[in-house]
């Protein structure tokens, strides 16, 4: 009964954490372009690769290797005038998929020296969005397709395997984020290959994932002051937490920004997008155990699970800010700097 109990919490728990974050998966097969197992050419441009979509935490750290494989597509683009061996940055994209943000932070760190790839988690599962319904798709598949990247990217012979860092918005963000446990690392990679450093805007934090185990790599959170869809409050608590563990941590909030703050949007309403923002608990990894925190009182087992299905509300507004669109490019290109050359140090307060 108490593992039943378990694995139905990991499976409502990847759609609660996303907040911003199954439908069928589509086979290899599906796709028409052959998948791509090693970079070793030179390519860039579109290119379908593969990862695997767990339908649950446990399913990842458990069964990654036997997992349903996917064929998903990303577009790698190199800076110009590069020398012979640049950085990469992954880019995650949010709920309503890729679109012009991502292109526009690729641009950007192109033009900083940096290869960028930026993944489509949805197309190739035949998602369009899941802003009304995060539970089509696991928040762990967007971290294996982190991993799947970053073994791809590692057999590029023009990308220095050991600077790839990964960026993601929203649903990416967490992505991002998360992706810095180290038994997510472990489960997707083999050896020492492992991301340079982790930059997430705007994650959901209010049902955080932990593990005692860290990748060692430095973090970057971008948080919006007035953010009700992934609000910033539980996400610098959890940057204390992680801080706690020996991680280095920066941390950008901007007091007046909403969700989506780096986008040159207008302010608008989502009215049944799905949010976490009155969720407050816990995934460990270690223990694979769900934890929920309702009046103060810590909830486990099967109220922890009714919790997390509870606390779960509808109703988010986005829309650009002046100042972050100004400063977040600076921020992360400084923060990025400082993770591929450490020498330099970290300038950022």
């Amino acid at each position: 009964m108490k593992h039943s109990i378990i694995r139905h919490a990991i499976r409502i728990l990847a759609p609660a954490i996303a907040a911003s974050a199954m439908v069928a998966c589509t086979s290899a097969a599906d796709v028409s372009s052959p998948v791509t197992t090693s970079l070793v050419d030179g390519r860039s441009g579109s290119i379908t690769f593969e990862s695997v979509t767990p339908t649950n935490t446990r399913d990842f750290l458990l069964h990654y290797a036997t997992t349903s494989k996917v064929a998903i597509t990303g577009d790698l683009s190199m800076p110009d005038n590069a020398p012979r061996v640049v950085p990469a940055v992954i880019i995650l994209h949010g709920s309503s998929g890729v679109n012009p943000g991502e292109r526009v932070w690729a641009k950007r760190m192109n033009a900083l020296g940096y290869a960028s790839f930026v993944v489509d988690s949805f197309t190739g599962r035949g998602i369009r969005n899941t802003e009304k319904d995060q539970s089509q798709l696991s928040m762990s598949a967007d971290i294996a397709d982190a991993y799947a990247a970053l073994r791809l990217l590692a057999t590029d012979p023009r990308i220095d395997k050991e600077k790839i860092a990964v960026m993601g918005f929203s649903r990416g963000g967490v992505a991002a984020l998360y992706s810095s446990l180290e038994p997510f690392r472990q489960a997707a990679t083999q050896g020492n290959l492992r991301f340079a450093a982790h930059v997430a805007f705007y994650p959901s934090c209010g049902i955080a994932y932990n593990s005692a185990h860290l990748d060692g790599a430095p973090v970057m959170l971008l948080l919006g002051g007035k953010d009700n869809y992934t609000p910033a409050p539980a996400c610098i608590a959890y940057a204390e937490t992680l801080r706690s563990k020996g991680a280095k941590v920066t941390v950008e909030t901007f007091p007046d920004a909403w969700h989506g703050f780096d986008r040159p949007t207008r302010l608008h309403s989502l009215p049944l997008a799905t949010s976490a923002r009155e969720c407050h608990g816990a995934y460990d990894l270690d223990s694979r155990t769900l934890t929920m925190v309702r009046d103060g009182q810590t909830l486990s087992g099967s109220p922890a699970v009714a919790e997390s299905k509870r606390c779960l509300t509808r109703g988010v507004t986005l829309g650009g800010d002046p100042q972050a669109q100004a400063q977040s490019p600076a921020d992360v290109a400084a923060f990025l700097k400082a993770a591929f050359e450490p020498t330099q140090g970290l300038s950022l307060h």
